[in-house]
């Protein structure tokens, strides 16, 4: 599979996380034949840590048994959050590719450069903007429905 098709994948996940009521962010995670999908879960565990990257990391770590995974490759449908970005530098993935940017909360300039800082004791091999357009536009049109709810339910 190409990294298109991972991202594709991704995508497809993040549509799941909507359907459950959460910000669509998908995310895909390989280690050799080693495929990992998760989607957020924030709202359906009630946990702010239930970020799709962070739960691909959590489980790719436990099924390999180990916590490096300099041999991955991360795809998400957003640019990784600081929390996020801080356990991709702590476990080492290799790679991240993600497609949207986030202005607002990402930590690979948008708001933080953690992914590529020289401060940092690893520094993963970044691809920004894969398929940015039709993750950009899922994630747009999920605010603007819950702006647009919000508005019908204070008046």
């Amino acid at each position: 599979m190409t990294d298109r098709d991972y991202m594709q994948r991704a995508i497809e996940l993040a549509a799941r996380a909507e359907s459950e009521g959460d910000v669509p962010v998908g995310a895909v995670l390989c280690v050799g034949d080693l495929v990992i999908e998760r989607w957020n879960r924030k709202e359906a565990t009630n946990d702010a840590t239930a970020h799709a990257e962070l739960l691909a990391i959590v489980e790719a770590s436990r099924l390999l048994g180990r916590w490096r995974l300099h041999d991955a490759t991360l795809y998400c449908t957003k640019e990784p959050c600081v929390m996020c970005a801080g356990a991709i530098v702590a476990a080492r993935v290799g790679r991240v590719v993600y497609a949207a940017s986030d202005p607002k909360g990402g930590a690979d300039g948008g708001t933080f450069e953690l992914l590529r800082s020289p401060k940092t004791n690893h520094r993963p091999e970044v691809c920004a903007g894969l398929m940015e357009e039709e993750a950009s536009a899922q994630l747009v049109a999920f605010f603007r429905a819950r702006r647009e709810g919000n508005r019908g339910e204070s008046g």
